[in-house]
């Protein structure tokens, strides 16, 4: 159940000991989300950084009433609202599965006793938060710097198996573009 997190793991900091390894152990919550349940709703704090070990979740928050799609996540990443996380303020955003999904969650205090007990774990941490940051700064520049069409290609190129897995409404809205126009974009290709 733990094996595809310690292998990620160890991409990102191959000297990590057994015995760090087995403190971590100890405070990873394995949790199984059916399509459709929410982990975190907008309002509510994020407790958690999660490891998604099956299935695909997205961001969004609803703007007049419509959904606004922010990210799409799967299986062997990282997500979280993760400002949430850090400071206990009140999330911003809906965090949904698209699929069944399981989940290895860590808690914020289990985090921080990690970081204490453990300094390696400070290096994960930094890691982590560097992938969150450079997910959410790629999607700010692909929405300000490309054309609608160039944000659908850009995503057929770097992510095609979502364009399979995601509802086409919820791609419009992650590349900002009305359901209609996506159809537009998909057909002159």
């Amino acid at each position: 159940m733990f094996q595809q997190i310690k292998a990620y793991y160890r991409t990102l900091v191959p000297a990590i000991t057994d015995k760090s390894w087995n403190a971590m152990e100890e405070c990873l919550i394995v949790q199984h989300l059916k399509k459709g349940d929410f982990f975190v709703r907008k309002d509510e704090i994020c407790r958690h950084v999660c490891f998604i070990n099956s299935g695909l979740m997205r961001l969004f928050y609803l703007e007049d009433g419509k959904e606004i799609c922010t990210a799409f996540i799967r299986e062997n990443n990282f997500i979280s609202e993760y400002a949430s996380f850090l400071t206990h303020a009140l999330a911003a955003q809906y965090m949904e599965a698209l699929e069944d999904c399981e989940l290895v969650n860590l808690s914020f205090t289990n985090m921080q006793n990690l970081y204490k007990q453990h300094p390696v774990f400070e290096i994960f941490g930094r890691k982590i938060a560097e992938h969150l940051y450079l997910l959410l700064s790629k999607h700010n520049t692909i929405l300000r710097a490309y054309t609608p069409e160039q944000r659908y290609y850009f995503l057929l190129d770097e992510e095609p198996e979502l364009i399979q897995r995601v509802p086409q409404y919820m791609i419009a809205s992650f590349i900002g573009v009305t359901p209609e126009h996506l159809s537009h974009i998909r057909n002159k290709r």
